[in-house]
């Protein structure tokens, strides 16, 4: 017999519904459940004991998490995917309708269809602890609500701030869902079920929202809720670039609701929901879902488990060593020692964590007493001291070889026999910082990206003497810091920076061709990254990247040479937005492209191509890298290589990374895009062996 998902027990009249999913860690809503919560709602209509109801999760940590987007895979047509909609609106319709008050008492994350299920009780209250969360995140995976929330989150808490949740996936904290009207109250977790209790004996709450001049006004009429679509269309057509067709649908959904009734709205819902299911993007986003999540729990490398991870150490106060420290404490909540040579760098570290931690409590994000409690989790040194307590020691210094291999015995030499050595190095081969190492088995690579508390991917870079566990702590860390960490062989550029520079480097061509600055960024933003590369190499650094592209060339051959102009600007140290002064002009007027750096390079400035042109000129070069890294082994595999692009530098989401883009769109037709190219601009654009071998015996990545 199958184990039950609801159960009911029942208290001093209040009817208790407990739902636990046998099996697993949190909650999430299946197409069988519907069945079972008819069955329960037959047996509370035939109990007249009870007065009200309460609906509460069996998990110590989360309500309901969301729907099983598994169920979603199955699913051949639009059809099939609309009835799965309608199905959940039916049943929560149904909650709606119960004659007996039924509140849910939330704790833990509350999303996605665990937030349809909690609009569609009564009345809602929610412990105040730090992991309860509430949201309508589908939006995130090319979808929109499909269990009826379109239609009761804008009654809940008003049409803009249901639109501001929805169209960007935001999560509110309890005090904000308090605030907002999502919640009726929010309570410490020791006495959560008693306050929905009484809150159910008390009948059905009334609205918790309160709404104050400005947005009746706007509200409240045709013409103001017109206002408010028009502005929310406009901002969402300048950042998605239309690459994203879940969002204005949205907006379109919930208008249907609101002009022409609930019922309308209910079947645009379920309609649009069908559709989107079926989208290219939709399965894009959704595939970057479950690879992110298989990841998750793999806690082993090659069979080894990881080692003790209590403390660690961090070598550099800088840029990089503060957010790797910052994530650490933060993030991971381990006591993190940072070693520099002088006491600015502590310093500056340290006052970059005060920051970072003062911005979330002024947005009552957090409180200050945890702020502190946070901030004691760092320390700084001038010596080793405290460091050999560390597990892992990682290295955020400057791209010196001498340096590096200098830091890596000393730290053998003070500290644990297990401690392992760590590099954030961004272009120097691992195996030459181990070279010399009294132990190289303890030394690994381990890059992150900038800013540290801001980008999600990490590589784990072992060199052919790294032991798998190792790698298997490194991996443990990086998780624990917040990030999808990939493993890369130890090779130039590891894989994120081998197929950005191509990219990087026809970008400049097209500038030196005489395309003006703004026109480049322009096209690769429409075409889905989140900024042009001509920002992104003001961002980096100019002359962190001429640093890296010869480590590349001398690897990998002379299709990774950085035009030469490029130096000029060097010369002229144009650096970026580090010393304002790139290929931007960054003043208080915003940031022009700087016209002296156009006569420093002797360009005259006019737009030639389309913006088609220039984004598949920089992106079928990143294409063609990542084909052969993929050959060379740098990556595992396809889902570690769109996982490593998306997440390291953004290549827009919605095509699910550089494999499964070339996947979707045929690796035939990508083949005959570079030979079109090839002809038009040059031999750099040929398609590699592998992807013409591909092509060939018709195979693709997934």
């Amino acid at each position: 017999m199958t184990e039950a998902t609801f159960t009911l027990s029942i208290n001093d009249g209040i009817g208790l519904i407990t739902m636990d999913v046998p099996g697993e860690r949190m909650n999430t809503l299946r197409e069988s459940f519907a069945g079972e919560l008819r069955a329960l709602l037959a047996e509370i209509h035939n109990n007249p004991a009870i007065k009200g109801l309460v609906l509460r999760s069996g998990k110590p940590d989360s309500f309901v998490a969301g729907a099983d987007v598994r169920m979603l895979e199955s699913c051949t047509s639009a059809g099939a995917a609309a009835a799965l909609s309608r199905a959940g609106q039916e049943i929560f319709t149904e909650l709606e309708r119960l004659e007996l008050p039924l509140i849910a008492a939330i704790h833990g994350p509350c999303l996605g269809g665990g937030l349809e299920l909690a609009l569609a009780c009564h009345g809602r209250v929610c412990s105040d602890a730090d992991i309860t969360r509430l949201g309508l995140p589908e939006v995130q995976l090319g979808l929109i609500p499909g269990s009826g929330g379109t239609q009761r989150l804008p009654r809940e808490v008003g049409l803009m701030k249901a639109l501001d949740m929805m169209l960007t996936g935001k999560q509110l904290r309890p005090k904000q869902a308090l605030k907002a009207g999502l919640v009726h109250d929010c309570v410490p977790e020791s006495i959560l079920l008693s306050t929905a209790m009484a809150m159910a004996r008390q009948g059905k709450p009334a609205s918790a929202r309160k709404t104050d001049l400005k947005t009746k006004a706007l509200e409240g009429n045709p013409l103001g809720r017109k206002l408010v679509f028009d502005q929310a269309l406009s901002k969402l057509r300048g950042k998605t670039q239309g690459n994203y067709p879940a969002l204005e649908t949205l907006l379109e959904v919930v208008r249907t609701g609101l002009e022409q009734g609930s019922e309308a709205g209910y079947q645009a819902e379920a309609s649009a929901f069908g559709e989107l299911v079926m989208t290219p993007e939709s399965a894009s986003l959704r595939r970057l879902f479950f690879a992110t999540t298989e990841m998750k729990k793999e806690t082993t490398y090659q069979g080894a488990e990881p080692g003790p991870l209590h403390r660690v150490g961090v070598l550099g106060g800088g840029l990089m060593g503060g957010g790797i420290a910052f994530v650490t404490a933060t993030k991971a909540g381990m006591p993190v020692r940072i070693k520099d040579i002088k006491a600015e760098g502590i310093n500056q570290a340290m006052a970059t964590a005060h920051r970072l931690l003062n911005a979330k409590v002024k947005k009552k994000h957090l409180r200050r007493p945890e702020m502190n409690r946070q901030l004691a989790l760092l320390s700084g040194t001038l010596d080793y001291s405290g460091v050999e307590r560390a597990d892992i020691v990682i290295e955020a210094v400057f791209e010196d070889l001498a340096i590096k291999r200098d830091m890596v015995q000393q730290v053998q030499q003070q500290c644990a026999a297990h401690t392992i050595f760590a590099s954030n190095t961004s272009s120097i081969p691992i195996h030459q910082i181990a070279d010399g190492a009294a132990d190289p088995s303890r030394v690994v690579g381990l890059h992150y990206f900038s800013p540290v508390e801001k980008m999600p991917l990490a590589e784990i870079i072992p060199h052919a003497g790294t032991s798998p566990e190792t790698v298997a702590t490194a991996l443990k860390l990086a998780r624990a810091q917040g990030k999808t960490p990939i493993v890369v062989k130890d090779s130039a550029g590891f894989y994120v920076n081998r197929i950005l520079a191509p990219y990087i480097n026809e970008a400049a061509r097209l500038l030196l061709e005489g395309e003006p600055i703004e026109a480049i960024d322009r096209a690769l933003v429409k075409y889905g990254f989140p900024v042009g590369p001509i920002t992104l190499l003001d961002e980096v650094g100019l002359d962190v990247a001429v640093k890296i592209a010869p480590v590349l060339e001398a690897e990998l051959g002379s299709r990774f040479k950085a035009p030469a102009a490029l130096n000029k600007l060097l010369d002229a140290k144009r650096y970026g937005k580090k010393n304002g002064r790139g290929f931007y002009a960054f003043d208080k007027k915003g940031k022009p492209a700087d016209p002296d750096m156009y006569r420093l390079l002797g360009i005259t400035p006019k737009a030639q191509l389309p913006a088609q042109d220039m984004a598949e000129r920089c992106t079928l070069l990143m294409l063609n890298e990542a084909a052969l890294a993929l050959a060379d082994g740098v990556i595992a595999s396809p889902r570690d290589g769109d996982i490593g692009a998306v997440f390291g530098i953004g290549y827009p989401p919605f095509t699910g990374g550089p494999f499964h883009h070339m996947h979707q769109q045929g690796i035939a037709s990508i083949v005959a895009k570079m030979e079109e190219y090839a002809r038009k601009y040059g031999e750099r654009f040929a398609p590699c062996e592998p992807l013409r071998d591909m092509a060939k015996a018709g195979k693709s990545y997934y």
